[in-house]
């Protein structure tokens, strides 16, 4: 919606992911960091500012959000960019609830780049991957990456993206759980991450992968007349079209 979008399929190791984000946010950037704040919210943002302090010139800003609380669209007013981080997702799903058109109108509006960490990732799409681990009862990924939910579930997200997302992809075993979502017509597309790799999408019709692991783009099959999909592996370096 006419600011660039920077998708982290999380992990804390590789700096060289938010260089792009920061890039694109301009000169010495004030970065918000928008934190679920289960009661380690200070923590937390340490964690963040020190990943993205590394990674260039710039000032983070924590912009913590109480667990049942919502975040306002106004907060991001004198800020360059736009980090949301990790956590629980279907919490960071409800903490947006209330601005999931005004939240991308800001933003779109004074050209402001946003990020997403992880959770942050997820509800930057249209439809979210809030979690889950059963389809119809079914397992289809495992229960530690079920975000405390039974069955997939997918809930409005920011729009910022027309495809699911879904993080940790190797490392939790989450890319079943998109298939199955993109399967079922839960999604109409979906790109699962794995951690420590980016997905940027620009304006150009195109994402483009870099990062040490690889980004899995889920399509329904062309033709298919059932539940078929197609799965294609994309690494550093690599780009896909955005439809």
């Amino acid at each position: 919606m006419g600011s660039r979008t920077f998708l982290m399929g999380g992990g804390w190791d590789t700096v060289e992911v938010y260089e792009p984000f920061l890039g694109a946010a301009g000169d010495a950037p004030r970065i918000g960091c928008v934190i679920l704040d289960e009661g380690d919210g200070n923590a937390q943002f340490a964690r963040y500012e020190g990943a993205l302090r590394k990674a260039g010139d710039c000032t983070p800003v924590p912009l913590l959000v109480p667990l049942g609380g919502r975040f306002g669209p106004e907060a991001v007013a004198d800020l360059d960019g736009v980090l949301v981080c990790g956590g629980l997702t279907p919490a960071y799903q409800e903490a947006f609830a209330g601005c999931l058109e005004a939240l991308p109108r800001a933003l779109a509006e004074r050209g402001v780049p946003y990020a997403g960490f992880s959770a942050g990732a997820a509800v930057a799409a249209r439809h979210t991957v809030v979690g889950g681990w059963l389809l119809d009862g079914v397992p289809v990924c495992p229960e530690d990456s079920a975000e405390d939910l039974e069955e997939i579930g997918v809930r409005p997200g920011l729009g910022l993206v027309p495809f699911g997302v879904d993080v940790h992809a190797a490392q939790w075993g989450t890319l079943p759980r998109l298939v199955a979502a993109v399967a079922r017509g839960y999604v109409p597309y979906g790109v699962a991450i794995d951690e420590n790799t980016l997905v940027e999408v620009g304006d150009d019709g195109a994402a483009r992968v870099s990062g040490l692991g690889r980004a899995h783009v889920v399509r329904p099959a062309d033709g298919s007349g059932g539940e078929d999909v197609l799965v294609r592996s994309y690494g550093d370096g690599g780009a896909f079209p955005v439809r």
